[in-house]
């Protein structure tokens, strides 16, 4: 009896954690730092594509690769030659190892 109800609260709290996961996954972010242009500022890709290079308090950097959409193609014209500080608001994934953020906002930081 004691083995069944180990069992069904490990389940229980392993059903709960992979939820909790889940749900963080969608959950929508603000990232504040400079907004670059993959190809022109930083030379890692063979398109433009707009990169925010968010820096910690440790001072360690972190790239976050915006999605080609609506949003983030309007706002390309504004870091494609220079980098400028922008907040990003959208929901974050690692795809191949890269952040990919899909932006919902995105506005020049003051």
């Amino acid at each position: 009896m004691k083995k069944l109800l180990v069992t069904l609260s490990a389940t229980a709290l392993l059903a709960a954690a992979l939820n909790l996961a889940a749900e963080s996954a969608g959950k929508e972010i603000t990232i504040k730092g400079a907004g670059q242009c993959a190809k022109c500022a930083l030379k890692e890709a063979d398109a433009c594509q707009n990169v925010v290079v968010a820096t910690n308090k440790e001072g360690k950097k972190t790239t976050y690769y915006l999605v080609q959409n609506d949003t983030s193609k309007k706002f390309h014209t504004e870091i494609c030659k220079a980098a400028k500080p922008v907040s990003v608001t959208g929901t974050c994934k690692k795809v191949d190892g890269k952040l990919q953020v899909t932006a919902s906002k995105i506005e020049l930081a003051k």
